[in-house]
């Protein structure tokens, strides 16, 4: 699902036009965002957790020379599945 499909899904469901679909999902990407970029945790009870995580520095090889280099503290964004979207997700089709 691309994000196209996701807009008429939410439009359809939601009974709506496209553009007000389109607006609302940038408004709930855009708080997304806005809240990770504050270090706080965004919730969504049963689909998931969206929170930061810092990597240490460390210290690496440049694989050409065999030369130690640096590597630089950064901050990645992690997700931690819900209950809901695991068991979904899980589902097993007995035949």
């Amino acid at each position: 699902m691309n994000r196209g499909h996701l807009i008429e899904r939410v439009s359809k469901d939601a009974g709506i036009s496209k553009v007000a679909a389109d607006r609302a999902i940038d408004s709930l990407l855009a708080g997304v965002c806005e809240g990770l970029k504050h270090g706080e945790r965004v919730t969504f009870v049963g689909f998931g957790t969206f929170s930061v995580s810092t990597k240490r520095a460390r210290t690496g090889r440049n694989p050409q020379t065999g030369a130690p280099i640096t590597i630089a503290e950064k901050k990645s964004v992690r997700f931690t599945v819900g209950k809901r979207l695991h068991s979904i997700l899980n589902r097993r089709k007995f035949s």
